[in-house]
């Protein structure tokens, strides 16, 4: 290994990074020092040594990425920020936590130059790793598949910190798993093993060999231990060693426990929950800082020569991306209609007429809305090569593999069923949906492609904390959940989704979308790949439903449109349907009709996406002047009165399903058409206008 050149002025800024640390959550009040101070040397050798990066460019496509999983501990990757010059100041560390700072209390991607991805909800960052380094490597199979190893301009290293919270928290074991499965070689998770968590020793809760579980997921695994010796000795050329092997390693993907001491070095206060998420107080801030030689009267105090020897990562930064420059600038030459695909990419453009590979679907006939999402995918397959997925174990019911398509799996893992390779496209995430779930995140964070992932829309469950953080970073990820109601039929309540499409609705930021038919689940996918800044969520059938004459792409891609006018122009009473209940309520019409009642039928695919439309257009499907309505849904009623109204009547089903054949349980929980006309009939009559007939006496 070589040699690392550490200097006085290196453990002069290591000093200064936890002074800053812990002079930030003093002045904040609240935060979480103690990692900081611990794990000062570790982030100070990745930025300053190790890892590629330039901050005059944070978005380099070159550049190694960062991902610190333990998010709580985001000065940890604040001060290496500002230390580095990405653009944070010393005021902005100063102003830690506070309104409309650049360093609030965990890191946000979009907010702070040079933050990669949310962090916060432990474990989540570990497997936007993994879905960073999937990513990376179906990238060079994209562009540059042919290079040798080490070689090509879309190789680079993904470096992760996490705690022991990420690792205690279940979705570490999914996505670890798969990186193993994978081999991603590309990968490095450092583990500051520090002992300590909110409620002390984490003994009372943690205790397994956290080395020996990575040895057997089959990651290649190193120990550097600071209290080896009996003393506490930040070993900094081990490490520096550690994390070379560990990009040395590029068969299987690399975990490096570092035992740390929390809070190191305060004399009162290290290897203490207290220091783990609380200021350590004015008194042991300055025993602090005069066991490091620094003045504790001086407060976020970074001397010229430490700020202006920890810049010169900015030049050397600046020359490896000038290197890299050449190296792509060779690629783009050798390959123009890669280089084209790069570009295109990279912007998130769709290609000139990639709509007209979608299917159309005959009126009359009838496919489930998950069949008819198959069968977009694989007729979008040869134009859009930035989309790729695929399922957590359910692919033959999700319909989320591309016809022909090779899987994305290491070689010698390709089943009968699943042939494939390392650049492969069909993703296999096992029963894994919370994996899944931040996986897809990390691939959408780092570049080009389109990510899905599918599974059964009850499971969203397992999923709904990386979905949160979709949203939350406005990232381009497609969930394909389908078996979407009681309509999947025996399997039952278990598998049975009721409250979910409300319970996703009230995400912000997602859109959730219930096609009502093929025609519609085809422009869906259409209207969901045109957006380019938010998670979007297709609730699919398992059954079959039949093909509308009245579909409406345009009308789909506004969220809601009038599927079937009324007999006359003006209607009496409006139905709203999504999904499969739109053919309860066309049938509602009918039978409204034939008794006299004018009535329109809307399908509503998507509310986030009607509620995004002007005033005029939503009145014009929903014209306040008709205030007899219903809704109808195979789900709790929930937001449905904000679009019926005080007069509307909402049809749904406000209890968990039973196991039976779907059209049984339809009947007898009362989603029919007679129920939606009889619905009607009492909205009519709140409002007077259903008088009844005269009895002759």
């Amino acid at each position: 290994m070589s040699i690392l050149e550490w200097t006085d002025l290196d453990r002069k800024a290591v000093d200064v990074v936890r002074a800053l640390a812990m002079d930030a959550v003093e002045k904040a009040g609240s935060g979480h020092p103690g990692t900081a101070m611990s794990l000062a040397p570790a982030a100070y050798l990745l930025f300053q040594r190790t890892m590629r990066h330039d901050p005059s460019d944070p978005n380099w496509v070159g550049r190694d990425r960062f991902v610190l999983s333990c998010g709580h501990s985001s000065l940890t990757l604040y001060i290496q920020l500002y230390l580095s010059g990405y653009g944070l100041t010393l005021e902005d560390i100063e102003r830690l936590r506070q309104w409309d700072s650049l360093t609030p209390g965990h890191p946000e991607h979009g907010h702070t130059a040079g933050v990669e991805t949310t962090t916060g909800p432990l474990g989540q960052g570990i497997g936007n790793a993994v879905g960073m380094a999937m990513a990376a490597r179906r990238e060079r199979g994209l562009f540059d598949p042919d290079a040798a190893p080490g070689t090509s301009p879309f190789d680079h290293q993904i470096w992760c910190f996490a705690s022991e919270g990420d690792l205690e928290e279940g979705i570490s074991h999914e996505v670890s798993a798969i990186a193993g499965t994978q081999k991603l070689g590309n990968l490095a998770v450092v583990f500051d093993s520090n002992h300590i968590s909110i409620e002390g020793d984490t003994q009372i809760a943690l205790n397994e060999d956290i080395v020996a579980r990575y040895e057997a997921y089959g990651w290649h695994t190193q120990v550097v231990d600071w209290t080896r010796t009996g003393d506490y000795v930040e070993d900094v050329q081990a490490l520096h060693d550690a994390l070379e092997a560990a990009r040395a390693e590029t068969d299987r993907p690399s975990f490096i426990r570092l035992r740390t001491i929390i809070g190191w070095p305060a004399p009162n206060k290290q290897n203490t929950e207290s220091v783990h998420g609380a200021k350590l107080g004015a008194d042991e801030v300055a025993a602090t800082k005069r066991i490091m030689g620094m003045d504790p009267g001086k407060s976020f105090d970074v001397p010229a020569e430490v700020l202006e020897h920890a810049r010169k990562v900015a030049e050397r930064g600046k020359a490896d991306h000038a290197e890299w420059e050449k190296s792509f600038a060779d690629w783009r030459a050798a390959n123009a209609e890669r280089a084209a695909l790069f570009d295109r990419m990279a912007r998130r453009e769709l290609p000139q007429g990639w709509a007209e590979a979608l299917p159309s679907f005959e009126a009359g006939t009838s496919v489930a809305t998950r069949a008819a999402s198959g069968q977009v995918l694989n007729a979008l397959a040869p134009v859009l090569p930035e989309l790729w997925g695929g399922s957590a174990d359910l692919a033959g019911s999700n319909n989320t593999t591309m016809k022909g398509e090779p899987s994305f799996i290491p070689e010698e893992y390709q089943t009968h069923e699943f042939p494939g390779h390392r650049y492969g496209r069909t993703l296999h995430f096992g029963i894994r949906e919370h994996g899944m779930g931040s996986i897809l995140n990390g691939i959408a964070l780092h570049g080009g492609t389109r990510p899905y992932g599918g599974t059964f829309l009850v499971f969203s469950d397992y999923m709904r904390p990386a979905v949160r953080l979709a949203a939350l970073m406005k990232l381009p990820v497609t969930y394909v959940w389908t078996h979407d109601s009681i309509g999947l039929g025996e399997d039952g309540p278990t598998h049975q989704p009721v409250e979910h499409l409300w319970a996703l609705r009230a995400i912000p930021g997602l859109d959730v979308v219930r096609p009502a038919d093929a025609n519609e689940t085809a422009a869906a996918w259409k209207t969901v790949l045109e957006h380019t800044d938010r998670p979007a969520a297709l609730a699919l059938t398992r059954q079959n439903v039949p093909v509308y004459p009245g579909t409406d792409a345009e009308g789909v891609a506004k969220g809601g449109y009038v599927i079937s006018e009324a007999s006359t122009s003006q209607p009496q009473v409006i139905l709203i349907g999504t999904g499969s209940e739109v053919e309860i309520a066309v049938d509602a019409q009918k039978l409204l009709e034939e008794q006299g009642f004018p009535t329109r039928v809307v399908s509503m695919p998507c509310v986030e996406w009607f509620q995004g439309q002007d005033s005029a257009y939503r009145q014009s499907v929903l014209p306040p002047a008709v205030k007899a309505r219903v809704a109808v849904e195979a789900g709790i009623a929930l937001g449905w009165r904000e679009f019926v109204g005080e007069h509307g009547e909402v049809v749904s089903l406000e209890h968990f399903g039973a196991s039976a054949p779907y059209k049984t349980l339809y009947e007898q929980f009362g989603l029919t058409a007679e129920r939606v006309a009889a619905a009607a009939k009492a909205s009519l009559a709140k409002l007077g206008h259903d008088k009844g007939e005269t009895t002759g006496n």
